[in-house]
């Protein structure tokens, strides 16, 4: 079967597959016409405002409107097939902004610029992520108390939300101390290749224990695991949301986008938003709760009237409360390295296009389009006498093909024909190597008063030489992994990695490495703390111990943005358990 018609047909049964391994159809939740007042707004309906909506609705004494800028997940029958996670990035579905040019960085980037995607749908960037869950490092948040003064948030406080948002799928895991059962999201590990187990006995050739990286030691190599039930996709859009069906307390409005929040004397009122090309205002009795992410809340709050007096006096924008929005731009950098095998391990163009796959899928749930192909993760120290005693410096993130194409991120046409398109049909893999903690830090500002203007992101993203030499050392971790035994076993060679822009240099040598890494290093759109939480002591706060506003009543924060510092892998899962926290900090308060 050739062409169109292959394709129609092979999509057809993906779809289907989908369809009987857990798609929720129902959409009852969703209202077209807004009542005149509600007592909480939540702006954001993504891996945050899913989950602080859904549990303050559960008292029914309350009532809750979600104001949505994108649309449903379900105007495409394929997007929460795992698999296909990437095909949205740059999609109706994705906020597809840019950073600006790097000057120290991306330097084999479209126009030195890297990609900012985040969801715009129902579950927001939960629902087109790789849905690699991953907690971090319980030191992230015991430093969170002891380093930024955030009491009440360390990794004693933050494990039972974790445990409470969680329906752990692991066998070997069920009975652990540090998972739960019964949550929302689904936490499985799907098997794809048997390069899943020779990552994790490569790690230990290295000398790192095989471990439960979401457990109370974090460092070491393990398998992934994904936020995925039965095949299809667990995002907190589809269960927190759109499964408990219709509540008569909670409304969801789609394509409602939000351009400002109502403040007078120092208090919320109330938003303004936009949908089918209107202008409406909805009041709130108790909270309005900002939940659009690291990218947008900082931005909405300007509009507003909160952030930085000089740069709102610049655009014109009366000021309300002077606060450092935007100013604390945390992200994980890193680079995409790949290696060629010379066994048929690995996921490859051909097995993706197979008639078996699509049946496998539609048949059983399993197979390639069941797991977004992370095959496993492993946390490294750079000095490997600091295991145990603090955060891990360096993730890897193995992935059971080789990564192709420029869905992803932003190279420009010659890098994205050299690094990645000549890899498309080999045996092999792909690991990113992620630096955790740069030093360098990136700012979000506003570009215009024009809400539907994208902001302007600042990465600064390796103006920090000491960041540059750290992920040189996580890319000597990459060498050593693939030269173990097991690797050279079956055939593994990194020499795929060559590049003419950089051949000036020896091939592996420092400076070959370091030119990589400015040429086609990138963010990991991992992005945190533009809003970060801490005391009233804290000049470099937005928000106080109970997610509100400094100075504000009646406004909240409660996404990525809060996070004091970018946690030790993927967000999503901390973002969770912080919107469950959330809840029941406002449901103390209700009392």
């Amino acid at each position: 079967m050739e062409g169109t018609q292959f394709i129609a047909v092979f999509v057809l049964i993906i779809a289907v597959g989908y369809m009987f391994f857990g798609s929720e159809k129902s959409v009852s939740v969703v209202v077209e016409n807004v009542k005149d007042e509600y007592d909480f707004i939540v702006i954001g309906a993504g891996s945050a405002g899913s989950v602080i909506a859904s549990r303050l609705s559960e008292k029914n004494n309350v009532s809750v409107l979600v104001l949505e800028a994108g649309g449903h997940y379900d105007r495409d029958p394929i997007i929460n097939v795992p698999m296909y996670w990437f095909s949205y990035l740059k999609s109706d579905f994705a906020w597809d902004f840019k950073s600006e040019p790097q000057n120290e960085s991306f330097l084999g980037l479209s126009g030195r610029k890297g990609s900012m995607n985040r969801g715009k749908l129902l579950g927001g960037t939960g629902s087109i992520n790789a849905c690699l869950y991953t907690r971090g490092s319980p030191f992230d948040f015991d430093e969170w108390e002891t380093k930024n003064g955030c009491k009440g948030w360390g990794y004693k406080d933050l494990l039972p939300y974790f445990k409470k948002a969680e329906d752990i799928r692991i066998n070997k895991l069920m009975k652990s101390e540090f998972h739960g059962t019964g949550g929302p999201i689904a936490v499985s590990e799907p098997v794809v290749t048997p390069l899943k187990e020779i990552f994790i006995k490569a790690g230990r050739e290295m000398g790192y224990e095989e471990n439960d990286y979401n457990s109370n030691v974090q460092s070491g190599v393990s398998a992934a695991q994904l936020t995925i039930r039965n095949g299809v996709r667990s995002s907190t859009g589809q269960e927190y949301l759109v499964k408990i069906g219709k509540r008569k307390n909670l409304d969801l409005s789609l394509n409602s986008h939000v351009t400002k929040i109502d403040i007078n004397n120092k208090v919320a009122k109330g938003v303004y938003f936009i949908k089918n090309g209107r202008k409406h205002y909805v009041r709130t009795r108790r909270d309005v709760i900002v939940s659009t992410g690291a990218l947008n809340s900082p931005q909405l709050l300007m509009l507003s009237g909160i952030g930085p007096k000089a740069h709102l006096q610049d655009l014109g924008i009366p000021l309300i409360q002077d606060l450092p929005v935007g100013q604390t731009f945390d992200d994980h950098v890193g680079i995409t390295l790949s290696a060629t095998i010379n066994q048929t391990l690995s996921v490859t163009k051909e097995r993706i296009g197979s008639h078996w796959s699509a049946v496998e899928y539609s048949l059983f749930g399993t197979g390639p389009y069941s797991s977004s192909l992370t095959e496993s993760t492993a946390f490294f120290h750079i000095n490997k006498t600091m295991q145990g005693k603090a955060r891990p410096d360096i993730q890897f993130i193995l992935i059971g093909c080789m990564v192709s194409g420029n869905e992803i991120f932003n190279f420009n046409d010659s890098v994205a024909d050299e690094i990645h398109c000549r890899i498309r049909d080999l045996p092999g893999f792909s690991v990113n190597i992620l630096l955790l903690h740069p030093k360098s830090v990136g700012k979000v500002t506003l570009k215009s008063t024009d809400p539907f203007d994208s902001p302007i992101f600042e990465l600064n993203h390796f103006s920090k030489e000491q960041d540059i030499e750290e992920l040189l050392a996580g890319i000597r971790l990459f060498e050593v992994f693939t030269s173990t035994e097991i690797m050279k076993s079956i055939g593994t060679d990194i020499s795929i990695n060559k590049a003419s822009f950089c051949s000036h240099h020896e091939f592996r040598s420092d400076d070959f490495w370091k030119c990589m890494i400015r040429h086609v290093g990138v963010n990991f759109s991992h992005t945190t703390s533009t809003c970060k939480m801490g005391p009233g002591n804290d000049q470099t706060s937005v928000v106080d111990l109970e997610l509100k506003v400094h100075g504000i009543k009646g406004l909240r924060v409660c996404d990525a943005s809060v996070l004091p510092t970018v946690t030790s892998g993927n967000p999503n899962a901390p973002i969770i358990a912080v919107a469950e926290k959330a809840a029941d900090i406002i449901f103390r308060r209700m009392k």
